[in-house]
């Protein structure tokens, strides 16, 4: 098992890897990403959001997308992961573990002062595994999302 990023003609894998997490989550029908911004966003000269993946004896189990936040009361950036997904054939046998491991070191060894996630409420065996990494669900903030035609009301 090696962790490595994506590579600019891995985009159509790391779109199936997107369609894959978003029938797990029950919402398929919510991807609108095409492999065009795939390779736009992850892939251009300067990305503001990176994609490593696992890779097993030359196939590819899982990715992890991330980019970077920031913490005023920190004054430092920290990680915020985006997407996190193992194909369910390799599930159990650490790679999703060393997905998180190897960002947590990309923020030891930057000074970075968070790493970061949301997960679905119903998603039980996720929300386990990451209590038994140490992560602790912050409770007591609530989500706020504006997009669609919301968002092009609130900036106009």
């Amino acid at each position: 098992m090696k962790i490595r990023p994506a590579r600019k003609e891995e985009a159509g894998i790391v779109m199936q890897l997107i369609h894959d997490l978003a029938h797990y989550e029950k919402a398929p029908h919510e991807v609108e990403a095409t492999e065009k911004e795939i390779i736009e966003t992850i892939f251009c000269d300067n990305p503001m959001v990176f994609c490593d993946l696992v890779e097993v004896d030359g196939e590819i189990a899982g990715m992890a997308i991330w980019f970077l936040n920031y913490s005023t009361w920190q004054g430092k950036h920290g990680i915020y992961l985006e997407d996190l997904f193992v194909k369910p054939e390799f599930r159990g046998r650490g790679y999703g573990k060393a997905l998180l491991q190897h960002l947590a070191q990309i923020c030891n060894e930057r000074g970075y002062g968070r790493f970061q996630w949301w997960v679905l409420d119903w998603n039980s065996p996720a929300i386990e595994f990451y209590r038994s990494l140490g992560a602790v669900a912050m409770d007591e903030w609530t989500v706020y999302r504006v997009s669609g035609a919301e968002l092009k009301q609130l900036g106009n």
